[in-house]
C-alpha cells in the first residue's frame, strides 16, 4: 500500500548503475501488461511524467524516456484512411470496431455495475451493442486491429476486444473522461485504464492492509453503536470503503512530496475519519459522547468539529487539517480552497505540489447546491486556483429521505456538475475495495500530472437512516429491505480473501479483536500518526490571542516617508500608455502627494495598502472590480492602452516587499467570500480584503457571514481578520444598490465577535485599514463604504491627518459652535452626515450639533460620552439615518445610544429621524427619493 518512491527504487543496490538493461526489460513488460511486473515497479512506472511530442521531460532514465517517446509517437500517429481502404466488407467492419471501442470509452460507464445494492436503474445504451455498429455474433472470432486498446498487441478477435472493453468500462469501475477536450488527458486515461482492465493485480500485503482499514471503519461504527445506542453520529456504515480510500489518498500524495493536506467534509463519516484517519484519541471522542468535554467557548456538535494531526508517508511527514464545517454542507468547499491557497502562498508553492485540497461531498448536496458549481469555477482562475482538488462523493444514493432521481436532480449522475470544468469522474462500486483503491491511485496521479480537479464517485449506501435515531424504511422500504440482507463491505472482502487464500478466518477475526482492544484502551488507533509533529511551518496564532477590542494600534506614518511612497506609487513604466481619464487621476495624486491637493478617498485607501506593504505586511484584495474599483476610484491596476498589459504600483514598492495580490474575481459572492474567509483564517499576518461590487451583492453570501464570519470564533475558537467592504448609501439608485443591509450585520453582533464601521473621511479609511493589521486583535471587519463620498467636496483629508491621526470611532462636531447654545444632538453614520451638515450650514443653525458614529459595533460608549460632554443644555437627541426604520442601525443600536444619553442626561428621550418602515430598502423613483431625503433631514434638524 505504501509504495516506494522513485528515488528509493533507483537507489536500491541491485538495481542501480549497470542494471539499466534489466529496468528496460521490466519497462517493456509493463508496456505490454502492467500486471506482469512487481507492484512497486508498476507504481513507479505509473508515476513517470508523460512525454509529449513537443515536451521533453528530464527524468533520470534516458532509455525509459525514449521508450515513452516512441510509444507516444506510435499512438498519436494517425493512419490515413481513403475511400478505397474501406471499400471491402472487412475494412468497413474494421472501422465499426474502432467506433465500438470509442463508444465504450465514452459511454461504457452507463452499463457499469456500480451499485452495491443492485437497485440503480441503468439506461440501455444502444452504442454499446454490436448491432448498433453493424456487427454480430458471427464476427466474434474475426481478428481486427485494436488501435491502442491492447498495448503491445496490434490485433485481437472481436470477442477479445469486447471482453476487454466490458472489463475495463462496464465492471465495478465506470470512468468518464471523454468529455475532456485535451487529447493527451484522454489518452492518459485510456492507457491507465485499459492496460489493467481497470482492475490491477495487488499483492497480498496490500489486500491485507485493505482488510485492516475496512475492519477499522466497521469496527468503530459497531463499537459506538453498542456503547452509545441511538445517539446521533452520522455513521459511515455502508460506505466503509471511504477509510481505505482516504488512507491511499494521503499516503500516495505523500509519495509525490505533499507536505499538507486540507480536507473538507460534512457530517457523514466524520467521526470515523477523525479516529481512523486523523488519529484522534478515542477517549476524547468518548468524552464528547458522554458530555465530559470542556470548552472555553460556546462550541459546536462533535460531528462539525475540525482537527489536525501529522502522519508519516513514504515521502515524509504530512500535516492533515480537517476544516470546521457547519451543517450547510457544501459551504466548506471554498473555505478549504482558501485555506489551501494561503498555505501554498506561505510555502511559495505556486504549482500546488506541497499543499493539496481534498473535498468530501454527499451525493444530494453535490448535485443540489450552487456553491459546488461556483467552487469548480474557481479552480483554474488566477486568484483562486490551488493546483487541482480531489473530490470524493460519498454517494449514499439517498438525500435525507429523497432518493428518486427525478426528485434529487435533473442529470443522470450527481457528479455531472463537475463536467463544467472537464473534470474526469471515476465512478466506483464501494463494495469492491480493490477497485476503490485503483481509482484513488488514478485520481492522485491525475491531479499530480495535470493540476486539475478530479472526482471519485464512491457509490455505496447508508445502512441506517439519516442519523441513528431515524427509521429509514418509512420512506425507502425497498432499499432498506435490500440493505438488511446485504453483507457489509468488510464481510464480503474478508470472505473473498479467505476464499483466495490470502488470509485465514482466524486472521480476520484477530484483526477485529485487535481493533476493539485498541478502542478500549482509549488511545490513538492510527499506526502512521506522528506523535511529535514537525512544527516548523505551523502558524503561530499566540500573538493574536486574548486581546481586548480596544487594543491600541499606532497607525501613524512618517510624513516624509508617506510623501515619498505616495510619489513612487504614481510611477509607471516607460512607454506604458495610460487612458486619458486615468492619467488625470494620477496627475491629481501626484499633487496630493506634494500637498498641493487634499487627499480623496481612493488615494487614501491605496496609500493604506502601500504603507502596510512597505512595512512588511502582505495584502490580498479580491472582488468583482477591485483593480479599478466599481466606481472608478481606485485604479490600483493600470491597463496599457496599446497592448492591454497591466501594471500595479503596489506590487513594485520595493524588491523585498511581501506579496500583494489584487484580483478581479469571477461573478460569485458565496464561493469567493468563503475562499477569502478560509485564506484569512490561515494567514493572520496579511490584510485580506473582499469588496462587493455593490453592498447588496453580499446577500448571496449570507451563509458565509452567518456560519463562519460572525460565529467561527465562538463555535471553533477560529480567529479571522478578514475585511469586507460593502458600498452603501442612498443616492436615488433604487432599491437594489442603495442598501448593503447594515441591519443584518448588526443583528449578528454579540460578544465582540465583529467590527462594524462606517467611515466618512479618507483619513478614517486609511487608519481603519492599517489598524486592522497593526493591532494584534484579529476580528472580522465589515465596512460600509461610500459611493458619492468618493468624490464629495467635503469628504477630504490632509496628508498630515494620514501621517499623524488615528481611527476615530466617534467624530465630534467639526464646526465651532457655542456648547451653551446647543439644544439638540443629532447622531448619525455615513453619507447622511454630509447632507445634514450642508443643510445646517445653509440654515445657519447654531443650536444643533452633529456627531458621527464611525464604529457601530463594538459600540464606542466612552468615546460617545466624551463627544457629548460639552453639551450640558440639550433638550433632546435624535438618531438620523437614510434607511427605513426597520432597517439600518436603529433597531440594533438604539439601546446603546439610550444608555449613553441616560448617563449624561437622565430623562431625555432618543428620537428617530429617517424613512418610515418599509418592505423595500429604497424608493425606485428619483422624485420620491428626494422627497423622503428632504423630510428626514428636516426632521433631524428641526426642533419640535
Amino acid at each position: 500500500m505504501h509504495e516506494l518512491t522513485m528515488e528509493q527504487l533507483w537507489s536500491t543496490s541491485q538495481l542501480a548503475g549497470g542494471n539499466v538493461a534489466y529496468i528496460e526489460e521490466l519497462f517493456e513488460t509493463y508496456l505490454r501488461d502492467p500486471n506482469e511486473v512487481p507492484e512497486e515497479w508498476r507504481q513507479y512506472f505509473n508515476q513517470l511524467p508523460r512525454v509529449d511530442d513537443n515536451v521533453t521531460t528530464d527524468i533520470p532514465h534516458k532509455p525509459i524516456r525514449e521508450q515513452f517517446l516512441l510509444l507516444s509517437k506510435n499512438q498519436n500517429r494517425a493512419k490515413p484512411t481513403s475511400k478505397s481502404s474501406v471499400s471491402s466488407e472487412f475494412e468497413r467492419k474494421q472501422v465499426k470496431v474502432l467506433q465500438l471501442i470509442n463508444a465504450f470509452r465514452g459511454r461504457g460507464h452507463q452499463h457499469a455495475q456500480l451499485d452495491p445494492l443492485g437497485l440503480m436503474e441503468r439506461e440501455q445504451v444502444a452504442d454499446l451493442d454490436l448491432a448498433f455498429h453493424e456487427l454480430s455474433q458471427a464476427d466474434l472470432d474475426t481478428t481486427f486491429q485494436t488501435g491502442s486498446l491492447f498495448i503491445g498487441q496490434d490485433e485481437a478477435t472481436l470477442n477479445e476486444i469486447l471482453n476487454a472493453l466490458q472489463q475495463t468500462y462496464c465492471s465495478t469501475v465506470g470512468a468518464e473522461y471523454m468529455h475532456i477536450v485535451n487529447t493527451g488527458e484522454q489518452r492518459w486515461f485510456q492507457q491507465r485504464l485499459e492496460s489493467v482492465r481497470s482492475h490491477p493485480k495487488f499483492g497480498d500485503e496490500v489486500k491485507k492492509h485493505l482488510l485492516e482499514r475496512l475492519t477499522a471503519a466497521e469496527g468503530l461504527e459497531k463499537y459506538l453503536g453498542s456503547r452509545y445506542p441511538g445517539v446521533k453520529r452520522f455513521g459511515l456504515e455502508g460506505g466503509e470503503s471511504l477509510i481505505p480510500l482516504m488512507d491511499e489518498l494521503i499516503q500516495r500524495s505523500g509519495t509525490y512530496g505533499a507536505k499538507e493536506i486540507v480536507i473538507g467534509m460534512a457530517h457523514r463519516g466524520r467521526l470515523n475519519m477523525l479516529i481512523n484517519t486523523f488519529g484522534k484519541k478515542t477517549s476524547d471522542l468518548f468524552d464528547e459522547f458522554e458530555g465530559k468535554a470542556h470548552y472555553n467557548h460556546s462550541g459546536d456538535v462533535k460531528y462539525h468539529q475540525g482537527f489536525s494531526s501529522n502522519v508519516m508517508t513514504p515521502g515524509g511527514e504530512v500535516h492533515l487539517a480537517l476544516a470546521f464545517n457547519p451543517s450547510h454542507l457544501e459551504i466548506v468547499s471554498p473555505v478549504v480552497e482558501g485555506s489551501v491557497r494561503a498555505r501554498q502562498d506561505r510555502r511559495d508553492d505556486s504549482g500546488g505540489d506541497a499543499v493539496i485540497p481534498i473535498l468530501l461531498h454527499g451525493d444530494a448536496a453535490f448535485a443540489g447546491q450552487g456553491v459546488v458549481m461556483e467552487t469548480f469555477q474557481l479552480s483554474q482562475t488566477r486568484a483562486y486556483k490551488t493546483g487541482g482538488t480531489i473530490h470524493v462523493v460519498i454517494n449514499n444514493q439517498v438525500g435525507f429521505t429523497t432518493n428518486k432521481r427525478e426528485d434529487v436532480r435533473s442529470t443522470e449522475y450527481c457528479t455531472d456538475v463537475a463536467k463544467i470544468v472537464e473534470a474526469p469522474i471515476l465512478h466506483v462500486n464501494g463494495d469492491d475495495p480493490e477497485a476503490v483503491l485503483f481509482v484513488t491511485q488514478l485520481a492522485v496521479d491525475y491531479r499530480n500530472e495535470f493540476k486539475k480537479d478530479v472526482v471519485i464517485d464512491l457509490v455505496c449506501y447508508r445502512r441506517r437512516g439519516h442519523n441513528e435515531a431515524d427509521e429509514p424504511s418509512g420512506t425507502q422500504p425497498m432499499m432498506y429491505q435490500k440493505i438488511r440482507e446485504q453483507k457489509t463491505t468488510r464481510q464480503l472482502y474478508a470472505e473473498a480473501l479467505v476464499g483466495s487464500g490470502v488470509v485465514t478466518e482466524d486472521v480476520g477475526s484477530q484483526m477485529e479483536d485487535e481493533y476493539r482492544d485498541a478502542l478500549d484502551s482509549g488511545l490513538h488507533v492510527v499506526k502512521s500518526l506522528v506523535k511529535e509533529p514537525n512544527e516548523e511551518l505551523f502558524v503561530d496564532w499566540a500573538p493574536h490571542v486574548g486581546h481586548e477590542w480596544t487594543a491600541y494600534a499606532d497607525t501613524r506614518y512618517d510624513l516624509k516617508e508617506l510623501q515619498e511612497l505616495a510619489t513612487k506609487m504614481q510611477e509607471v513604466p516607460e512607454g506604458f500608455a495610460i487612458q486619458r481619464q486615468v492619467s488625470k487621476i494620477l496627475d491629481d495624486r501626484r499633487k496630493m502627494a506634494a500637498g498641493a491637493l487634499t487627499i480623496n478617498w481612493g488615494f487614501a485607501e491605496t496609500l493604506a495598502y502601500g504603507t502596510l506593504l512597505a512595512k512588511g505586511h502582505q495584502v490580498r484584495f479580491t472582488g468583482q472590480d477591485v483593480g479599478r474599483g466599481t466606481f472608478s476610484h481606485r485604479h490600483a491596476v493600470l491597463h496599457n492602452q496599446k497592448d492591454s498589459s497591466t501594471y500595479c504600483s503596489l506590487q513594485n514598492i520595493s524588491e523585498d516587499q511581501p506579496r500583494c495580490d489584487i484580483y478581479d474575481s469571477l461573478l460569485s459572492e458565496e464561493a469567493v467570500l468563503g475562499f477569502e474567509y478560509g485564506y484569512a483564517t490561515t494567514n493572520p499576518g496579511a490584510l485580506v480584503v473582499w469588496e462587493a461590487q455593490f453592498g447588496d451583492f453580499a446577500n448571496g453570501a449570507q451563509v458565509v457571514f452567518d456560519q463562519f464570519i460572525s460565529s467561527g470564533e465562538h463555535k471553533w475558537s477560529r480567529l479571522c481578520g478578514l475585511t469586507v467592504l460593502l458600498p452603501h448609501g442612498y443616492e436615488g439608485q433604487g432599491p437594489e444598490h442603495s442598501s448593503a443591509r447594515l441591519e443584518r450585520y448588526l443583528q449578528l453582533c454579540a460578544e465582540h465577535n465583529m467590527q462594524i464601521c462606517v467611515p466618512t473621511t479618507p483619513a478614517q479609511v486609511f487608519h481603519m485599514l492599517r489598524r486592522q493589521v497593526i493591532r494584534p486583535l484579529r476580528k472580522p471587519l465589515i465596512v460600509f463604504t461610500p459611493k458619492s463620498l468618493l468624490r464629495h467636496k467635503l469628504a477630504i483629508s490632509t496628508l498630515e491627518e494620514l501621517a499623524e491621526g488615528s481611527f476615530q470611532t466617534v467624530i465630534p462636531e467639526v464646526d465651532e459652535l457655542d456648547p451653551a447654545k446647543v439644544e439638540r444632538v443629532v447622531l448619525c453614520s455615513g453619507k447622511v452626515y454630509y447632507d445634514l451638515l450642508a443643510e445646517r450650514r445653509e440654515r445657519e443653525q447654531d443650536n444643533v450639533v452633529i456627531v458621527r458614529l464611525e464604529q457601530l459595533y463594538p459600540f464606542p460608549e466612552e468615546q460617545l460620552l466624551d463627544a457629548l460632554a460639552p453639551y450640558t443644555n440639550i433638550k433632546d437627541m435624535v438618531w438620523c439615518q437614510e434607511e427605513p426604520m426597520n432597517m439600518g442601525a436603529w433597531y440594533s443600536s438604539q439601546h446603546h445610544m439610550r444608555r449613553v444619553l441616560q448617563m449624561q442626561h437622565p430623562g431625555l428621550y432618543l428620537n428617530y429621524a429617517g424613512r418610515d418602515a418599509a418592505a423595500s430598502p429604497a424608493a425606485g423613483y428619483m422624485a420620491l427619493h428626494i422627497e423622503q431625503q428632504q423630510k428626514l433631514i428636516n426632521d433631524a434638524l428641526t426642533l419640535g
